[in-house]
């Protein structure tokens, strides 16, 4: 590995926290193709998460230490920057799962009675998946080097390069406990599907005819049972305390008191878990209410992000004169590319779901200003709004397709990808700048890294949704209930919603609105619940939400015990959690595919 430079060169930027010497190794065959198979295995894993909870995790960290590592074990060590092409391909494979639609837009349509080949999958995700890396080149210098927002997560994997190569041992006791962790969480899972009791024993059959067998078989009627699944107590220590908590939050006020309610009194009145005439199809909709209207409310009260996202800056350089850097993307790269995928995405729209090329124009022109939103926000808050900006094209899609449900869906979901991967590259650029990195090389990885993703990502999608019923006990894919609900809702009208759930969406609306604005108050704003969480809560079983909550108790009895290792290690440990599970995951829906019975306790 060269030796950086141990002054700050001339000309370089302020923020900038690595000088690397000039011949140090940057797009190299064996970085790149780490990054790839460890975000690609990331992505894969998103799925069976994001399919489970709604939302997903991203893969920066996790391939720069696992890619360091595997090179350290080999004694021939990765340079920084060769680091940094390895973050920057995984996170772009990870983020698949997101970007190509496959934890919301297309479960929705799958919902919907939709069925699409795998070929048809891969396709369009190739198209959508594109669009917001070509998005977000041109936002880069006004984002990154003139208002030098931020991206929490792109300067935390800056900081974790460099300390890694100034501190390789840790790097490696990181990369032991992330996989170790997740050997045992694979190895319980695989368990668990021969021994269901394992991942959730029926305490309440076990105590039955005893009291508390009878008050406890009541609360798992209600969802409120024992879940011991590893990648959601891993969750649990990644999602932190507000957003934990507030699934729990959520979860008692659906499933122990406006369930219970609706179902008392008629509105409900078939089986509890039935999405047909059910409580939990009655919850569906204030819980979608509550995500939807956070998420507007949010991007309303934003409105500087929109203002400050437009601006473009005066000077080029130092003194008003052109600088140009050799290792910039080309215009040429970013806008035939924007072209093409556009025009990719319109045919591809057109054959496989039937909407007109104009339709598809006009999602790809709100996508590209709603992904500079998305951008901004990933700079200063570190979250990216998917979900919002899916909304908003819902909502513009309903006035120009009423009636067409697959047309609101798919239109929302370009705009999620753009979003999607537009924050996503940002945060990699990021990340590139504090290291000296050259953009046009981590564009190139990033590419690669996209194509890397959908080629495992649509098998195990279609593993799993051969398996397991979308929307079921298995998969309940809040996020794709939502999205679904908005699109009925719009093109239905009131008539989609069941008994008085019209009070409860007007309700859970008011909660939405108040939400944001009660955050914009400095005393409140930590004690303040998520929104979000609380409608997914509404959603998923109670069990989901109490078991990220377990995860949360024991990081706090960790951190109590041994605050420096929580610091260091707690990130590996989940991660290794919910990639274990998410991985042995595909292997029991193949054995559930292949109908291998359980040894006991199925």
């Amino acid at each position: 590995m060269s030796t950086p430079a141990l002054e700050r060169p001339a000309g370089a930027p302020p923020d900038q926290r690595y000088f690397p010497a000039p011949d140090e190794a940057q797009f190299t065959f064996r970085a790149v193709a780490a990054g790839c198979v460890v975000g690609s295995v990331v992505s894969c894993t998103n799925i069976y998460i994001g399919l489970k909870i709604g939302w997903t995790f991203g893969a920066s960290i996790i391939s720069a230490v696992l890619g360091y590592a595997l090179f350290a074990i080999l004694g021939n060590k990765l340079s920084v920057l060769e680091t940094n092409i390895t973050q920057t391909a995984g996170s772009a494979a990870g983020a698949m799962a997101s970007a190509a639609g496959l934890v919301a837009a297309i479960p929705a349509m799958n919902m919907l009675g939709y069925d699409f080949a795998w070929w048809q999958l891969m396709g369009w995700a190739l198209g959508v998946a594109f669009l917001g890396v070509f998005f977000a080149v041109p936002l880069r210098r006004q984002v990154v080097e003139i208002d030098r927002l931020r991206f929490p997560t792109g300067t935390a994997t800056a900081e974790t390069v460099i300390a890694m190569n100034s501190d390789g041992g840790e790097a490696m006791m990181k990369a032991k406990v992330l996989i170790w962790s997740g050997l045992a969480a694979g190895a319980y899972t695989l368990g668990a599907y021969f021994v269901p009791y394992l991942e959730s024993p029926p305490l309440h059959t076990w105590l039955e005819g005893t009291a508390i067998g009878g008050a406890l078989a009541v609360a798992a009627a209600w969802s409120f049972k024992v879940y011991l699944g590893p990648a959601l107590f891993g969750a649990g220590f990644l999602i932190g305390p507000r957003v934990a908590i507030s699934l729990v939050i959520g979860a008692v006020a659906a499933w122990a008191v406006l369930g219970p309610m609706a179902k008392a009194n008629g509105w409900a009145p078939g089986a509890i878990m039935s999405y047909a005439d059910g409580a939990r199809g009655w919850l569906l909709w204030p819980g979608v209410a509550l995500m939807v209207a956070e998420a507007l409310t949010s991007l309303a009260i934003s409105w500087p992000t929109f203002v400050r996202a437009l601006k473009m800056p005066k000077n080029l350089g130092e003194g008003g004169k052109a600088v140009v850097d050799p290792e910039r993307i080309p215009n040429s790269w970013w806008i035939g590319g924007l072209i093409a995928g556009t025009a990719l995405t319109c045919v591809l729209a057109q054959l496989i779901f039937q909407i007109p090329v104009w339709m598809t124009i006009i999602a790809v022109a709100l996508s590209s200003v709603l992904a500079i939103v998305a951008v901004r926000s990933v700079g200063e808050t570190d979250i990216n709004p998917v979900g919002g900006m899916g909304k908003v094209t819902q909502l513009v899609y309903g006035g120009l397709a009423p009636g067409a449900t697959g047309t609101n869906l798919m239109a929302a979901a370009i705009t999620g990808a753009g979003a999607s991967q537009a924050g996503d590259m940002m945060q990699d650029l990021k990340t590139g700048h504090l290291l000296g990195a050259s953009p046009r090389k981590q564009f190139l990885a990033q590419l690669v890294g996209i194509m890397a993703g959908v080629v495992l990502v649509i098998p195990v999608y279609t593993i799993f949704t051969s398996a397991y019923k979308v929307g079921g006990e298995q998969l309940p894919a809040p996020a794709a209930h939502a999205w679904r609900a908005m699109a009925e809702l719009l093109t239905k009208g009131l008539d989609a919603l069941p008994a008085h759930a019209g009070t409860a969406v007007l309700a859970a609306c008011l909660v939405g609105i108040a939400v944001p604005l009660l955050r914009k108050i400095d005393g409140i704003k930590p004690y303040v619940p998520s929104g979000l969480a609380m409608g997914i809560a509404f959603i998923i079983p109670a069990y989901y939400s109490l078991v990220m909550f377990y995860g949360l108790i024991v990081w706090f009895i960790w951190k109590r015990i041994n605050p420096g290792a929580v610091s260091k290690l707690d990130f590996a440990l989940a991660s290794g959690l919910v990639a274990g599970e998410g991985l042995i995951g595909i292997v029991n829906a193949v054995l559930t595919m292949l109908e291998v019975p359980p040894l006991i306790g199925g």
